[in-house]
C-alpha cells in the first residue's frame, strides 16, 4: 500500500539510521565475577522461629470487634451468673402480695415518692411503695405501689398507662417476677419493651433517615411534634404488643384477659371516671370526683 501513497509521505515511513556502537561502563556479562543471586525460598523455614514473641499486627477494625466480643462474653457471663441467683421470692427488699402490687417503669429521675403517692392514691388506699435506687441512692427510672385492695391495682393498671409525669409517658404493667413462671428482668436479658438507650439510638436512626440536615432549620419545631404523636401511638402498639406476651398460665395471662378489656376500654382521657363507673360503688362516687379535680391540677403542675 505504501507504494500508492506520494513522496512527501513516504518519507514519514522510512526507516531511522542505525543507532552507533558504544562500548558498555561495566564488564561483560560474561566476564562479571561478584555474589551469585538466588531465589529466598531456601530462607523460609528461617522464618517460622525468628520471633516467638511477636504479636501479629490488627487493624483498627479488627481491635474494635475484638473489644465487642469481649464485652458480649462478659455480659452472656454475668447475665448467666445474675439468673442462678434470681430469686424474688428470697429477696428481702421484695413484700407484699403480687397480685396486689403494680410495676412502673419509664419513670424520671425526679419523681419521689410523694410525687407517684399523690398521683396513685385517687385509685385507692397505697399499703407500699418503693422507688427502686441503685446503691448509691440514685433513682432507676421504675417502681412497685402495692394496693390494699386488688381492684384498686386493676383501675390503676387500665387508666395510668400512657399518664405523663414530669414530661415522660409512663409505661404500668403487673408485677411478673413472681406471678410468670421463669420470668427475668432486664438487667437480665429479659423483659419487656425497650431501654432508654434503645430508644435514644433508634430516635437518633429515624432522624438521620429523615434526610440528615436538609431543611433542619425550617423543620425542628414540626418535627419534634411529630416524633411525639409517633410515639404515642408507637408506645400504644407496642403496649398492645407486650401485654399479648404475657406468661402462660399466670394470674394475668389468659384466664381473666386483661388485655383484650384493657384495650377495648382504652380511652386517652386521664380522668378517674372510666374505672370509677365500673369499680367503685356510689357512695364513694362524689368523694373521688372531688379527688380527681385535685389530681387534675396536680398534673397541669407537672406537666
Amino acid at each position: 500500500m505504501t507504494d500508492k501513497l506520494p513522496p512527501n509521505l513516504l518519507k514519514l515511513f522510512a526507516p531511522r539510521p542505525p543507532l552507533n556502537y558504544l562500548p558498555p561502563l561495566d564488564k561483560n556479562p560474561e566476564k562479571r565475577v561478584g555474589a551469585i543471586v538466588t531465589g529466598i525460598a531456601s530462607f523460609v523455614p528461617l522464618l517460622k522461629d525468628y520471633d516467638a514473641s511477636y504479636i501479629p499486627w490488627k487493624t483498627a477494625e479488627e481491635k474494635r470487634k475484638e473489644k465487642v466480643e469481649l464485652r458480649q462474653k462478659k455480659a452472656e457471663e454475668n447475665i448467666a451468673e445474675g439468673v442462678s441467683k434470681y430469686d424474688p421470692n428470697a429477696d428481702d427488699k421484695i413484700q407484699g402480695d403480687p397480685f396486689h402490687t403494680l410495676f412502673l417503669s419509664n419513670l424520671s429521675y425526679k419523681l419521689t415518692e410523694e410525687d407517684l403517692t399523690q398521683e396513685f392514691e385517687i385509685y385507692g388506699p397505697i399499703k407500699h411503695l418503693r422507688l427502686v435506687r441503685t446503691e448509691d441512692d440514685k433513682p432507676r427510672g421504675y417502681a412497685f405501689i402495692e394496693f390494699e385492695r386488688e381492684k384498686d391495682m386493676k383501675a390503676a393498671y387500665k387508666d395510668a398507662d400512657g399518664m405523663k409525669l414530669f414530661g415522660r409517658r409512663i409505661q404500668v404493667d403487673v408485677e411478673r417476677g413472681r406471678t410468670v413462671k421463669n420470668w427475668r428482668p432486664r438487667r437480665l436479658g429479659g423483659g419487656l419493651g425497650k431501654t432508654r438507650a434503645e430508644k435514644k439510638a433508634d430516635k437518633d436512626e429515624e432522624d438521620d433517615d429523615d434526610g440528615g440536615s436538609r431543611h433542619r432549620s425550617s423543620r425542628g419545631s414540626s418535627r419534634d411534634r411529630y416524633n411525639d404523636s409517633r410515639h404515642d401511638r408507637g408506645s400504644s402498639r407496642s403496649r398492645s404488643d407486650r401485654r399479648s406476651r404475657g406468661g402462660d398460665g399466670d394470674r394475668y395471662g389468659g384466664g381473666r384477659d386483661y388485655d383484650d378489656r384493657r384495650r377495648s376500654k382504652r380511652s386517652r382521657s386521664r380522668s378517674p371516671r372510666s374505672y370509677r363507673d365500673r369499680y367503685s360503688s356510689g357512695g364513694r362516687s362524689r368523694d373521688k370526683d372531688n379527688r380527681s379535680r385535685e389530681r387534675s391540677s396536680r398534673r397541669d403542675r407537672y406537666n
